[in-house]
């Protein structure tokens, strides 16, 4: 059984001619299933008003779809974040007469050239998306985490939290960690597009029954996890990496929005050094809460009062 995770950008409610509509907040979820094999589509609510809708469903994916109706300002920020995000499979969907030709600039030399041109055909998407996903070959292991991207109490089962297990396995009735807070919680039960299982592996949906736990301890951007080499730390020095749009050096006192898994915190830069490229600097960063990641992961760096490109590059956390 594999499971693929989709982002959708470009046209909202374009996933309605591919997929069943489930959870809608500020990211809609859409459920494809065929056989054994699931495909998850996310997009984006209230993007471009808001930013953090557009990093929450592209930080979920493996994979994105990008629906282009016009060249745009929020085209080339929703690109940025693709490439920063690191997603380097997808397709592009090209409407209302927008060449091809017009496109290929505008991901030359990122790692979008991969993606693959695709008709308007919905039929055809579907069928590419689920042969991907059943491609999906997840390793095998004895801890897992999953970032919460939605929680709420369900009537005679408790409180149930919805994610992607972005690392190893879940088992029914372990025991996991809920950082940044420290609290233990314990699986009740999974289950993954509305079947219940004793077992979830890396790229899979879940929606996960816990214990020992209310709500608010397990909101947006809480992760469980029982893998010890995931920590929290609300100081971060580290490596950042501008994109080359980006067209100021960051400055001590700025305040950066940090995006990693399903959290999206606030922080005000503290110290900036380089070595005389201002594109590649080492930043200090103090963050409203405890940022939780693993050393080696890849934060998004975005400023809010960026104008038409938000997303300035990445973070190497260490």
């Amino acid at each position: 059984m594999g499971n693929l995770i989709v982002a959708v950008l470009g046209v909202q409610g374009y996933s309605g001619t591919l997929a069943k509509k489930g959870t809608s907040t500020d990211i809609t979820l859409y459920n494809l299933k065929k056989g054994e094999d699931t495909v998850t589509l996310i997009e984006p609510m209230r993007y471009p008003e808001r930013l953090a809708p557009l990093f929450f469903a592209v930080s979920e994916a493996k994979t994105a779809v990008v629906v282009v109706d016009e060249l745009s300002a929020t085209l080339g920020e929703s690109l940025v974040m693709l490439q920063c995000c690191g997603i380097c499979s997808g397709y592009f969907i090209l409407r209302n007469y927008v060449p091809k030709e017009k496109m290929e600039p505008l991901i030359k030399g990122t790692i979008l050239e991969k993606f693959e041109f695709l008709p308007d055909d919905p039929n055809v998407l579907r069928e590419k998306l689920l042969e991907e996903a059943a491609k999906q070959k997840p390793a095998q292991a004895e801890v897992g985490t999953v970032p919460v991207d939605h929680s709420f109490s369900v009537k005679g089962v408790g409180v149930v939290v919805l994610g992607v297990v972005v690392n190893g396995n879940v088992t029914k009735h372990a025991s996991m960690k809920v950082l940044p807070d420290g609290k233990t919680t314990q699986i009740r039960s999974i289950q993954k597009h509305d079947d219940d299982f004793d077992l979830a592996v890396e790229g899979d949906r879940v929606g996960l029954a816990v214990k020992n736990v209310e709500v608010k301890d397990v909101d947006r951007g809480a992760v469980l996890t029982n893998d010890p080499s995931v920590k929290a730390a609300k100081t971060l020095k580290a490596q950042a990496s501008l994109v080359k749009y980006w067209q100021t050096p960051l400055k001590a006192d700025m305040v950066l929005h940090v995006g990693h898994w399903m959290q999206f915190l606030n922080s005000k830069v503290e110290e900036v050094t380089d070595e005389g490229d201002w594109r590649k600097p080492t930043v200090t960063l103090t963050l409203e809460k405890e940022l939780v990641y693993r050393t080696g992961d890849r934060a998004v760096l975005t400023y809010l009062e960026g104008g038409k490109l938000r997303v300035a590059g990445t973070l190497e956390l260490t």
